[in-house]
């Protein structure tokens, strides 16, 4: 059974579009999201001078997906700790791309080499392993050498942090669907949130089968399904664009999930055409998902 969370932001600037600072009912933890234009007004931030884990995110100009990094920093000699990192990456013309940070710390300033190489490590792996941002970090960070005791104990923290991290609105920890990536897909008949679409293609001959999953997202088409590989004059354009970014084999097999906000766009990606996705999509009875709605 899912347990309530109590979450504060605390507004610094006053502003929905300012710096956040982020703490959760007992957790030691403390999140900060900062636009990359208010990193200099951080100074006098006293937690920031501590050691922490951070992320930078941005969004690609070759395909405008989204892209992150995720880095460590350590207390040095001088007292400074993350924030000194963030402003060292600000003036960095190779970590362009980024337009806001978010930082994690601790209350008790707990964290030392060992905690934070292993959060860095850790996270940079469930970013890699959800796929919903391009990882931009070019070597897989160190886990470190760590006890299972203090092991325990981080991977709890990164329990609370998926969460407050889901709050300040990036999904970088949260799969596009629970059923994983599978070569193929496994029909879970007692799961009513699956929706199938099937038929004969006029375009290429070929016999489109793809399954759907509804989440709070929208739906996302399941790795594995077959898709029409030529494009209708009546494709949206923003249905063309997806198809023409996603992986799909030559033969029409969906290489990867693929999110897309509503029924009809995901009908559409999945004909190469305008489509009506709550007549289109059906559940395992046959019953369309308008008659469901």
């Amino acid at each position: 059974m899912s347990i309530g969370k109590s979450i504060n932001l605390f507004l610094i600037d006053g502003q929905s579009n300012g710096r956040i600072k982020c703490t959760l009912a007992n957790w030691t933890g403390v999140a900060y999201k900062i636009p990359r234009t208010e990193i200099e007004k951080s100074r006098d931030r006293e937690d920031l001078s501590q050691t922490g884990v951070y992320f930078l995110f941005g969004e690609s100009e070759e395909n405008g997906e989204n892209v992150v990094y995720v880095g460590q920093a350590g207390l040095r000699k001088n007292g400074e700790g993350v924030l000194n990192r963030l402003l060292e990456h600000k003036k960095n013309p190779e970590k362009d791309y980024w337009t806001e940070a978010v930082v994690f710390t601790t209350s008790n300033n707990s964290f030392g080499p060992t905690e934070i190489s292993y959060l860095e490590s850790r996270f940079c792996n469930i970013a890699k392993t959800v796929k919903r941002y391009e990882v931009k970090n070019g070597n897989d960070p160190m886990i470190g050498n760590i006890t299972e005791e203090k092991k325990s104990e981080m991977e709890e923290f990164i329990e609370y942090a998926k969460i407050v991290m889901g709050t300040l609105g990036h999904k970088v920890f949260e799969r596009l669907t629970d059923k994983g990536e599978t070569e193929e897909i496994e029909i879970e008949r007692e799961n009513k949130n699956l929706f199938y679409l099937k038929r004969k293609s006029r375009k290429s001959g070929r016999t489109i089968q793809a399954t759907c999953e509804q989440t709070r997202e929208g739906f996302v088409i399941l790795k594995g399904s077959m898709i029409e590989t030529i494009d209708s004059d009546s494709i949206p354009t923003g249905v063309k664009q997806k198809r023409e970014q996603s992986h799909i084999s030559e033969d029409g097999v969906l290489q990867e999930n693929v999110l897309m906000k509503s029924p009809s766009y995901a009908a559409a990606f999945i004909i190469g055409g305008h489509a009506n996705g709550l007549t289109e999509l059906k559940n395992q009875n046959g019953i369309k998902l308008e008659n469901l709605e």
